[in-house]
C-alpha cells in the first residue's frame, strides 16, 4: 500500500484496526509509535548496488487499555512526518512486536481492516547466481493422455 492510499482511507474511516496474517486482530489499544522513512542501501549477491526506501510504521501494544488511536490522529501524525521528512508516495512497511521478535509486514486493506501481509525474501540476482526456475515434476501416471498409444491399438 502506498502512502497516498492510507491517507485516503484514514480521511473517511471511523476507526482503525490491523489484522495479522493469521487472521488475529492487533489489540485495539495499540499505538503507532513511529512513522518514518527507511532507506536501505545494499549490494546484492550478484554485485549490483541497490537502494530501497519505504515509509515505516511501528505498531506497539502495551497495557494502556484506555487509549485508542483514532483515524484523524494517525492522519495528523502522517502529515507531520511528511512535512518533516519530505515523504514521497512510497510503499508502507509495518513493524509489529510478535511473541519473539519484531516482524516486518507489507500493508493492504480489505475494506474494514488494515492487513499486515507477509513479506518474502528473494534472490535479486538469480541470473548472476546461476539460479534457474525449477521445472515442475510430472508423475507419468497422473499426466493427461495426449496422443497416447494403447497396447493393441495398432499405432505401434
Amino acid at each position: 500500500m502506498k502512502l497516498s492510499e492510507i491517507k485516503n482511507i484514514l480521511s473517511t474511516a471511523e476507526n482503525i484496526s490491523f489484522k495479522l496474517p493469521n487472521g488475529e486482530l492487533v489489540q485495539p489499544h495499540f499505538h503507532v509509535t513511529e512513522v518514518g522513512k527507511i532507506t536501505k542501501d545494499f549490494i546484492d549477491c550478484g554485485g549490483k548496488v541497490r537502494s530501497e526506501t519505504v515509509i515505516n510504521f511501528q505498531l506497539w501494544e502495551e497495557k494502556d487499555y484506555d487509549h485508542r488511536l483514532h483515524p484523524e490522529k494517525l492522519l495528523s501524525i502522517i502529515k507531520l512526518s511528511e512535512k518533516m521528512f519530505e515523504f514521497e508516495n512510497l510503499d508502507i512497511e509495518v513493524e509489529y512486536q510478535g511473541k519473539e521478535t519484531i516482524g516486518k509486514y507489507d500493508l493492504a486493506f480489505d475494506g474494514s481492516s488494515f492487513l499486515l501481509t507477509s513479506k518474502l525474501t528473494a534472490c535479486l540476482a538469480e541470473d548472476a547466481c546461476g539460479i534457474t526456475q525449477e521445472t515442475p515434476k510430472v508423475v507419468i501416471s497422473e499426466a493427461p493422455e495426449v496422443n497416447s498409444c494403447a497396447p493393441g491399438s495398432g499405432c505401434c
